[in-house]
C-alpha cells in the first residue's frame, strides 16, 4: 500500500487532530490514488488555464470531495459514501474503508471532510462554496435515487436513468469546470461536455462491471448483480422483456453465488443488452470526441478516453 501524506487540513491549525479525525480517509487515500477522477482537474485545465495556485486549490477540493463520497458509499466508487450505503467488501483490492476503521469512525470522518472541502473556498470566491455544496446535492440526489430503485426493486426509464447518471458520475466534472470558470477568461461552454462525460463514464462502469479481465477476481465480479443495482444493461434487458421475471427474481437474490451471476450475464447477453450498451457508449464517445475537437482539442482528455476504451475492450463476459 503506498504512503500518502493528507492534505486535508482545517484552518484551526490543530494538525495533530485533523490527522485523528481523518485517519480513514488517508487509508482511503491509500488504497484509491490512481483513480481517473485524479486528472480531471488538468484535463480541463487544458482549456481554462487557470494559475497554479488555483488549480491546486481546485483540485484539492475535488479529492476531497471525491473521498467523502467514496467512504460514504462504495468504497469506504466514488474514499466514498456509496460503500456503506452498497453494503460493498472490497474496492481495488482492498477492504472498504469502514470494514478496517468502523462505520461511525468512517462516516464522522467523511462528514468532517465535506464541511473541509466547503472551508477552502470561503474566502476565496463568494459563488465557490454555493457551488461546492449544488454538487455535492446532486450526487446526493443520485445516490439516493439510485438506493430507492434498489431497495424497491423498480426499474427507471432511459430518461431517468441519464438523469441519475450525469448526478452521480457527472458532478465531479461539473463541479471542476464550473470552479475553474471561476478563475479564467475562458469562455467556451464546456458543461455540456462535461455532463455527457459523466454519463459515458457511468453506462461504461456498469458495462464493465457485469463482464471480467484480468483483475477480476470472484468477489468482484458482477458485484452490481450483489447489489441488486439497476444498472444500464439490466434496465435494458427489463423493459424490453417485460414478461421475463427471471431478471428482477435474481436481482432480489442479492446473490454471491459465481454460477448465478454467469447465469444472470448469459440472460443479458441472450436480449442483445451489452450489445446494445456498447453501441450507446459508442456513439457517446463519438459525441465526446466530436466536442473535443469543436473546442480546438485537448490531447490529455483523448488519452483518457482511449485508456477507457481500451479497459472495456479487454473485457469479456
Amino acid at each position: 500500500m503506498k504512503k500518502v501524506v493528507p492534505f486535508y487540513y482545517s484552518s484551526s491549525g490543530n494538525t495533530e487532530e485533523d490527522k485523528i479525525l481523518l485517519e480513514p480517509i488517508e487509508y482511503n487515500l491509500q488504497c484509491n490514488d490512481i483513480h481517473p477522477y485524479r486528472k480531471i482537474p488538468s484535463i480541463f485545465n487544458y482549456w481554462f488555464k487557470v494559475s497554479p495556485d488555483k488549480l491546486q486549490l481546485i483540485d484539492e477540493v475535488m479529492q476531497m470531495a471525491y473521498n467523502t463520497c467514496v467512504v460514504f458509499i462504495k468504497f469506504l466508487f466514488l474514499g466514498r459514501f456509496d460503500d456503506i450505503q452498497d453494503e460493498a467488501i472490497m474496492r481495488n483490492g482492498f477492504p472498504v474503508t469502514h470494514s478496517v476503521y468502523g462505520l461511525h469512525y468512517s462516516i464522522n470522518a467523511a462528514n468532517y471532510l465535506q464541511f473541509l472541502a466547503c472551508e477552502k473556498f470561503i474566502n476565496l470566491h463568494p459563488m465557490a462554496v454555493k457551488i461546492v455544496i449544488e454538487q455535492f446535492m446532486e450526487y446526493y440526489k443520485g445516490q439516493g435515487m439510485d438506493l430507492y430503485w434498489k431497495e424497491k426493486f423498480i426499474c427507471p426509464k432511459d430518461e431517468e436513468y441519464n438523469i441519475l447518471a450525469v448526478r452521480k458520475s457527472g458532478w465531479l466534472n461539473i463541479m471542476v469546470v464550473k470552479l475553474m470558470k471561476l478563475f479564467s477568461t475562458y469562455e467556451e461552454d464546456v458543461l455540456s461536455l462535461a455532463s455527457t462525460f459523466g454519463l459515458y463514464r457511468q453506462i461504461h462502469d456498469d458495462y464493465c462491471n457485469l463482464r471480467h479481465d484480468e483483475d477480476t477476481n470472484q468477489n468482484s465480479y458482477c458485484d452490481d448483480l450483489t447489489e441488486g443495482k439497476m444498472s444500464f444493461l439490466v434496465i435494458h434487458a427489463l423493459r424490453n422483456n417485460p414478461d421475463d421475471k427471471k431478471i428482477i427474481n435474481i436481482l432480489k437474490q442479492r446473490s454471491k453465488n459465481i454460477e448465478v451471476k454467469r447465469y444472470f450475464v448469459k440472460i443479458l447477453e441472450s436480449y442483445g443488452s451489452f450489445k446494445y450498451t456498447k453501441d450507446v457508449l459508442d456513439e457517446l464517445e463519438k459525441k465526446i470526441r466530436t466536442e473535443i475537437d469543436h473546442l480546438g482539442g485537448n490531447p490529455p482528455f483523448v488519452k483518457l478516453l482511449d485508456d477507457f476504451r481500451n479497459k472495456m475492450l479487454k473485457t469479456r463476459i
